[in-house]
Protein backbone atom coordinates (compact mmCIF):
# COMPACT_ATOMS: atom_id res chain seq x y z
CA UNK A 1 0.00 0.00 0.00
CA UNK A 2 1.40 3.37 -0.99
CA UNK A 3 2.19 5.88 1.71
CA UNK A 4 0.19 9.10 1.97
CA UNK A 5 2.44 12.07 1.32
CA UNK A 6 1.27 15.37 2.75
CA UNK A 7 2.49 18.92 2.88
CA UNK A 8 1.93 21.29 5.75
CA UNK A 9 -1.13 22.63 3.94
CA UNK A 10 -2.91 19.25 3.64
CA UNK A 11 -6.06 18.89 5.80
CA UNK A 12 -4.73 15.85 7.65
CA UNK A 13 -7.67 14.99 9.88
CA UNK A 14 -10.17 15.37 7.05
CA UNK A 15 -8.13 13.04 4.86
CA UNK A 16 -7.74 10.41 7.57
CA UNK A 17 -11.43 10.54 8.48
CA UNK A 18 -12.22 9.42 4.92
CA UNK A 19 -10.10 6.23 5.20
CA UNK A 20 -12.60 3.33 5.33
CA UNK A 21 -12.08 0.20 7.33
CA UNK A 22 -8.56 0.15 8.71
CA UNK A 23 -7.83 1.44 12.19
CA UNK A 24 -6.08 4.80 12.23
CA UNK A 25 -3.19 5.41 14.58
CA UNK A 26 -3.14 9.06 15.69
CA UNK A 27 0.40 9.43 14.35
CA UNK A 28 1.98 11.58 11.63
CA UNK A 29 5.50 11.07 10.30
CA UNK A 30 7.98 13.92 10.25
CA UNK A 31 9.37 13.21 6.77
CA UNK A 32 11.80 16.11 6.56
CA UNK A 33 14.78 13.74 6.62
CA UNK A 34 13.61 12.13 3.37
CA UNK A 35 13.86 15.50 1.64
CA UNK A 36 16.96 16.95 3.27
CA UNK A 37 18.82 14.10 4.98
CA UNK A 38 21.75 12.14 3.65
CA UNK A 39 23.79 9.04 4.25
CA UNK A 40 22.88 6.46 6.83
CA UNK A 41 20.26 8.54 8.63
CA UNK A 42 18.22 9.02 5.46
CA UNK A 43 18.65 5.34 4.59
CA UNK A 44 17.33 4.25 7.98
CA UNK A 45 14.31 6.55 7.79
CA UNK A 46 13.45 5.48 4.25
CA UNK A 47 13.78 1.76 4.95
CA UNK A 48 11.88 1.89 8.23
CA UNK A 49 9.01 3.76 6.62
CA UNK A 50 9.02 1.36 3.67
CA UNK A 51 8.76 -1.57 6.10
CA UNK A 52 6.01 0.16 8.08
CA UNK A 53 4.08 0.75 4.84
CA UNK A 54 4.01 -3.02 4.36
CA UNK A 55 3.44 -3.96 8.00
CA UNK A 56 0.61 -1.60 8.91
CA UNK A 57 -1.99 -3.01 6.46
CA UNK A 58 -1.10 -6.54 7.60
CA UNK A 59 -1.97 -5.48 11.16
CA UNK A 60 -5.19 -3.76 10.13
CA UNK A 61 -3.94 -0.18 10.23
CA UNK A 62 -4.14 2.62 7.71
CA UNK A 63 -0.76 3.94 6.47
CA UNK A 64 0.84 6.72 8.45
CA UNK A 65 0.59 10.13 6.76
CA UNK A 66 3.90 11.86 6.09
CA UNK A 67 4.34 15.57 6.63
CA UNK A 68 7.03 17.25 4.53
CA UNK A 69 8.21 20.84 4.17
CA UNK A 70 6.62 22.61 1.21
CA UNK A 71 9.27 25.21 0.38
CA UNK A 72 11.00 27.60 2.72
CA UNK A 73 13.58 26.56 5.30
CA UNK A 74 13.10 22.91 6.31
CA UNK A 75 14.42 23.48 9.85
CA UNK A 76 12.03 26.38 10.47
CA UNK A 77 9.17 24.31 9.07
CA UNK A 78 10.08 21.47 11.43
CA UNK A 79 10.04 23.74 14.47
CA UNK A 80 7.07 25.99 13.68
CA UNK A 81 4.77 24.51 11.02
CA UNK A 82 5.09 20.78 11.69
CA UNK A 83 3.39 20.79 15.13
CA UNK A 84 0.47 22.73 13.65
CA UNK A 85 0.23 20.44 10.63
CA UNK A 86 0.17 17.37 12.89
CA UNK A 87 -3.02 18.73 14.50
CA UNK A 88 -2.58 16.97 17.83
CA UNK A 89 -1.31 13.69 16.48
CA UNK A 90 1.86 12.11 17.77
CA UNK A 91 4.83 13.10 15.59
CA UNK A 92 7.14 10.22 14.68
CA UNK A 93 10.58 11.45 13.61
CA UNK A 94 13.37 9.18 12.40
CA UNK A 95 16.05 11.72 11.50
CA UNK A 96 17.70 12.94 14.74
CA UNK A 97 15.59 16.09 14.93
CA UNK A 98 12.06 17.23 15.68
CA UNK A 99 10.15 20.19 17.07
CA UNK A 100 11.97 20.93 20.31
CA UNK A 101 8.97 22.47 22.07
CA UNK A 102 6.63 19.59 21.25
CA UNK A 103 5.80 16.93 23.80
CA UNK A 104 3.58 14.66 21.72
CA UNK A 105 6.46 13.20 19.73
CA UNK A 106 8.74 10.19 19.44
CA UNK A 107 12.12 10.84 17.85
CA UNK A 108 14.94 8.57 16.74
CA UNK A 109 18.35 10.00 17.65
CA UNK A 110 20.85 7.76 15.92
CA UNK A 111 23.95 8.55 17.94
CA UNK A 112 25.76 10.95 20.24
CA UNK A 113 28.55 11.68 17.75
CA UNK A 114 28.28 15.45 18.07
CA UNK A 115 29.31 15.07 21.73
CA UNK A 116 31.83 12.25 21.21
CA UNK A 117 33.57 13.66 18.12
CA UNK A 118 32.74 17.38 17.85
CA UNK A 119 35.56 17.94 15.36
CA UNK A 120 33.52 15.97 12.82
CA UNK A 121 30.97 18.78 12.54
CA UNK A 122 30.79 22.46 11.70
CA UNK A 123 30.47 24.99 14.51
CA UNK A 124 26.87 25.80 13.59
CA UNK A 125 25.86 22.16 13.48
CA UNK A 126 27.51 21.52 16.85
CA UNK A 127 25.77 24.44 18.51
CA UNK A 128 22.32 23.46 17.23
CA UNK A 129 22.61 19.74 17.98
CA UNK A 130 24.17 20.23 21.43
CA UNK A 131 21.34 22.60 22.31
CA UNK A 132 18.42 20.81 20.63
CA UNK A 133 19.09 17.15 21.41
CA UNK A 134 18.77 17.48 25.22
CA UNK A 135 15.54 19.46 24.75
CA UNK A 136 14.16 16.74 22.49
CA UNK A 137 15.34 14.08 24.92
CA UNK A 138 13.61 15.72 27.88
CA UNK A 139 10.36 16.78 26.20
CA UNK A 140 9.47 14.08 23.67
CA UNK A 141 7.54 11.05 24.88
CA UNK A 142 10.21 8.56 23.95
CA UNK A 143 13.60 8.51 22.27
CA UNK A 144 14.50 5.73 19.84
CA UNK A 145 18.05 4.84 18.95
CA UNK A 146 19.82 2.10 17.02
CA UNK A 147 22.17 0.32 19.44
CA UNK A 148 22.83 -0.22 23.13
CA UNK A 149 26.05 1.75 22.74
CA UNK A 150 24.19 4.74 21.29
CA UNK A 151 21.62 4.56 24.11
CA UNK A 152 24.35 4.56 26.75
CA UNK A 153 26.14 7.51 25.13
CA UNK A 154 22.94 9.54 24.79
CA UNK A 155 22.33 8.98 28.49
CA UNK A 156 25.94 9.75 29.41
CA UNK A 157 25.82 13.08 27.59
CA UNK A 158 22.55 14.10 29.19
CA UNK A 159 20.31 13.79 26.13
CA UNK A 160 17.80 11.41 27.76
CA UNK A 161 17.67 9.02 30.69
CA UNK A 162 18.08 5.35 29.89
CA UNK A 163 14.52 4.60 30.94
CA UNK A 164 13.19 6.88 28.20
CA UNK A 165 15.29 5.35 25.40
CA UNK A 166 14.25 2.32 23.33
CA UNK A 167 16.79 0.54 21.12
CA UNK A 168 15.54 -0.40 17.63
CA UNK A 169 18.45 -1.93 15.67
CA UNK A 170 18.63 -1.18 11.96
CA UNK A 171 17.89 -3.70 9.27
CA UNK A 172 20.33 -4.52 6.53
CA UNK A 173 18.32 -6.63 4.08
CA UNK A 174 17.84 -3.62 1.77
CA UNK A 175 21.21 -4.58 0.26
CA UNK A 176 19.55 -7.70 -1.23
CA UNK A 177 16.82 -5.76 -3.06
CA UNK A 178 18.60 -4.60 -6.25
CA UNK A 179 20.21 -6.94 -8.75
CA UNK A 180 23.98 -6.25 -8.78
CA UNK A 181 25.09 -3.85 -11.52
CA UNK A 182 28.45 -5.32 -12.51
CA UNK A 183 29.18 -2.60 -15.04
CA UNK A 184 30.75 -0.78 -12.10
CA UNK A 185 33.84 -3.00 -12.36
CA UNK A 186 34.63 -1.76 -15.88
CA UNK A 187 33.84 1.82 -14.92
CA UNK A 188 36.31 1.72 -12.02
CA UNK A 189 38.83 -0.58 -13.69
CA UNK A 190 38.86 -3.18 -10.91
CA UNK A 191 38.38 -6.93 -10.93
CA UNK A 192 36.29 -8.85 -8.39
CA UNK A 193 38.36 -9.88 -5.39
CA UNK A 194 41.15 -7.39 -6.11
CA UNK A 195 39.97 -4.58 -3.86
CA UNK A 196 38.60 -3.64 -0.45
CA UNK A 197 35.62 -1.33 -0.01
CA UNK A 198 35.10 1.51 2.44
CA UNK A 199 33.03 4.65 2.78
CA UNK A 200 34.46 7.94 1.50
CA UNK A 201 33.72 10.29 4.38
CA UNK A 202 36.02 13.05 5.63
CA UNK A 203 34.48 13.36 9.12
CA UNK A 204 37.14 12.90 11.77
CA UNK A 205 35.51 9.91 13.47
CA UNK A 206 35.27 7.97 10.19
CA UNK A 207 39.08 7.70 10.32
CA UNK A 208 39.54 7.15 6.57
CA UNK A 209 43.04 8.58 6.77
CA UNK A 210 44.11 5.36 8.48
CA UNK A 211 43.06 3.39 5.39
CA UNK A 212 44.97 5.76 3.12
CA UNK A 213 48.09 5.15 5.21
CA UNK A 214 47.51 1.38 5.15
CA UNK A 215 47.17 1.28 1.35
CA UNK A 216 50.30 3.39 0.98
CA UNK A 217 52.26 0.49 2.46
CA UNK A 218 54.19 -1.55 -0.14
CA UNK A 219 52.59 -4.86 0.87
CA UNK A 220 49.19 -3.61 -0.33
CA UNK A 221 50.42 -2.11 -3.61
CA UNK A 222 48.82 -4.96 -5.62
CA UNK A 223 45.34 -4.33 -4.12
CA UNK A 224 42.94 -1.43 -4.53
CA UNK A 225 40.86 0.48 -2.03
CA UNK A 226 37.50 1.56 -3.50
CA UNK A 227 35.91 4.43 -1.57
CA UNK A 228 32.22 5.05 -2.26
CA UNK A 229 30.51 8.29 -1.34
CA UNK A 230 30.67 12.00 -1.96
CA UNK A 231 34.04 12.87 -0.38
CA UNK A 232 36.92 13.39 -2.80
CA UNK A 233 40.68 13.04 -2.42
CA UNK A 234 41.24 16.70 -1.58
CA UNK A 235 39.05 16.35 1.55
CA UNK A 236 41.68 14.22 3.31
CA UNK A 237 44.86 15.42 4.97
CA UNK A 238 46.72 12.15 4.35
CA UNK A 239 48.33 11.64 0.91
CA UNK A 240 46.22 9.50 -1.40
CA UNK A 241 48.17 6.56 -2.83
CA UNK A 242 47.78 5.50 -6.46
CA UNK A 243 45.87 2.32 -5.58
CA UNK A 244 42.97 4.23 -3.99
CA UNK A 245 39.90 4.80 -6.19
CA UNK A 246 37.26 7.39 -5.35
CA UNK A 247 34.11 5.95 -6.91
CA UNK A 248 31.84 8.84 -5.96
CA UNK A 249 28.16 8.25 -5.30
CA UNK A 250 27.04 4.83 -6.50
CA UNK A 251 23.60 3.36 -7.02
CA UNK A 252 22.27 0.64 -4.73
CA UNK A 253 22.77 -1.87 -7.56
CA UNK A 254 26.38 -0.78 -8.02
CA UNK A 255 26.98 -0.90 -4.27
CA UNK A 256 25.63 -4.44 -4.10
CA UNK A 257 27.99 -5.50 -6.89
CA UNK A 258 30.99 -3.81 -5.29
CA UNK A 259 30.37 -5.16 -1.78
CA UNK A 260 29.48 -8.62 -2.99
CA UNK A 261 32.71 -9.04 -4.95
CA UNK A 262 35.09 -7.23 -2.58
CA UNK A 263 37.88 -8.98 -0.73
CA UNK A 264 36.58 -7.23 2.39
CA UNK A 265 34.81 -4.16 3.71
CA UNK A 266 36.76 -1.81 5.97
CA UNK A 267 35.28 0.29 8.78
CA UNK A 268 38.01 1.97 10.90
CA UNK A 269 35.64 4.44 12.64
CA UNK A 270 36.58 5.58 16.13
CA UNK A 271 32.87 5.69 16.98
CA UNK A 272 29.63 4.63 15.29
CA UNK A 273 26.04 4.65 16.47
CA UNK A 274 25.39 1.48 14.45
CA UNK A 275 27.62 0.85 11.42
CA UNK A 276 25.58 -0.09 8.35
CA UNK A 277 28.41 -0.48 5.77
CA UNK A 278 30.20 -3.46 7.37
CA UNK A 279 26.89 -5.18 8.10
CA UNK A 280 25.76 -4.65 4.48
CA UNK A 281 28.90 -6.42 3.30
CA UNK A 282 28.47 -9.20 5.85
CA UNK A 283 24.90 -9.81 4.66
CA UNK A 284 26.35 -10.46 1.20
CA UNK A 285 28.96 -12.88 2.56
CA UNK A 286 31.90 -10.46 2.36
CA UNK A 287 34.22 -10.31 5.38
CA UNK A 288 34.38 -7.05 7.33
CA UNK A 289 37.33 -5.57 9.22
CA UNK A 290 36.32 -3.11 11.92
CA UNK A 291 37.85 -0.99 14.63
CA UNK A 292 36.56 -2.39 17.96
CA UNK A 293 35.02 0.93 18.96
CA UNK A 294 31.59 2.50 19.31
CA UNK A 295 28.71 0.22 18.37
CA UNK A 296 30.75 -1.74 15.82
CA UNK A 297 31.51 -4.73 18.09
CA UNK A 298 27.84 -4.85 19.14
CA UNK A 299 26.57 -4.61 15.57
CA UNK A 300 29.08 -6.88 13.83
CA UNK A 301 29.62 -9.40 16.62
CA UNK A 302 32.49 -11.86 16.49
CA UNK A 303 32.14 -12.50 12.75
CA UNK A 304 34.08 -9.36 11.86
CA UNK A 305 37.87 -9.13 12.06
CA UNK A 306 39.09 -6.41 14.44
CA UNK A 307 42.09 -4.12 14.06
CA UNK A 308 43.24 -1.12 16.15
CA UNK A 309 41.97 2.24 14.90
CA UNK A 310 45.46 3.77 15.05
CA UNK A 311 47.60 1.03 13.45
CA UNK A 312 47.79 1.03 9.61
CA UNK A 313 50.19 -1.93 9.67
CA UNK A 314 47.63 -4.05 11.54
CA UNK A 315 44.97 -3.21 8.94
CA UNK A 316 47.35 -4.09 6.11
CA UNK A 317 48.15 -7.41 7.81
CA UNK A 318 44.46 -8.26 8.27
CA UNK A 319 43.69 -7.50 4.62
CA UNK A 320 46.66 -9.55 3.42
CA UNK A 321 45.60 -12.48 5.61
CA UNK A 322 42.24 -12.62 3.84
CA UNK A 323 43.90 -12.30 0.43
CA UNK A 324 46.35 -15.09 1.21
CA UNK A 325 43.87 -17.50 2.81
CA UNK A 326 40.68 -18.01 0.76
CA UNK A 327 39.44 -20.58 3.27
CA UNK A 328 39.50 -18.02 6.09
CA UNK A 329 37.86 -15.45 3.84
CA UNK A 330 35.05 -17.89 3.01
CA UNK A 331 34.59 -18.85 6.67
CA UNK A 332 34.50 -15.22 7.77
CA UNK A 333 32.06 -14.42 4.99
CA UNK A 334 29.73 -17.28 5.94
CA UNK A 335 29.82 -16.32 9.62
CA UNK A 336 29.09 -12.72 8.75
CA UNK A 337 26.15 -13.67 6.55
CA UNK A 338 24.65 -15.77 9.33
CA UNK A 339 25.09 -12.96 11.85
CA UNK A 340 23.65 -10.25 9.60
CA UNK A 341 20.50 -12.25 8.76
CA UNK A 342 19.05 -11.26 12.14
CA UNK A 343 18.97 -7.55 11.17
CA UNK A 344 15.83 -6.99 9.10
CA UNK A 345 13.71 -3.92 8.47
CA UNK A 346 10.57 -5.96 9.13
CA UNK A 347 11.80 -6.65 12.66
CA UNK A 348 12.67 -2.96 13.13
CA UNK A 349 9.21 -1.93 11.89
CA UNK A 350 7.55 -4.39 14.27
CA UNK A 351 9.44 -2.79 17.16
CA UNK A 352 8.40 0.73 16.11
CA UNK A 353 4.78 -0.32 15.67
CA UNK A 354 4.75 -1.88 19.15
CA UNK A 355 5.96 1.45 20.57
CA UNK A 356 3.31 3.38 18.66
CA UNK A 357 0.60 1.01 19.88
CA UNK A 358 1.80 1.44 23.45
CA UNK A 359 1.81 5.22 23.17
CA UNK A 360 -1.50 5.37 21.24
CA UNK A 361 -3.70 2.61 22.63
CA UNK A 362 -6.68 1.68 20.50
CA UNK A 363 -9.83 2.83 22.33
CA UNK A 364 -11.82 0.10 20.56
CA UNK A 365 -9.87 -2.64 22.31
Amino acid sequence: MAAIVLTAATPLLDLLDDVPGPRVLPVAVNARVLATGEGGVRRVAAELLRALDHLLPERGYAPLPRLSPAGGTPQLWEQAALPLAARGRLILGLGNQGPVLARNAITMIHDAQVFISPASYSAGFRRWYMASLPLIGRRHRRILTVSRFAAAELARHGVASTGRITVVPNGVDHILRPAPDRSIFDRLGVAPGSYACALANSQAHKNVGLLLRAFARPELAHLHLVLTGAARAEAFAAPVPANVIFAGAVSDAELRALLGAALCQLCPSTTEGFGLPPLEAMRLGTPAIIAPLGALPETCGTAAIRAPADDPAAWAAAILRLAADPDEARARGAAGRDHARAFTWHRAAEAVLAILEAECPDPAR
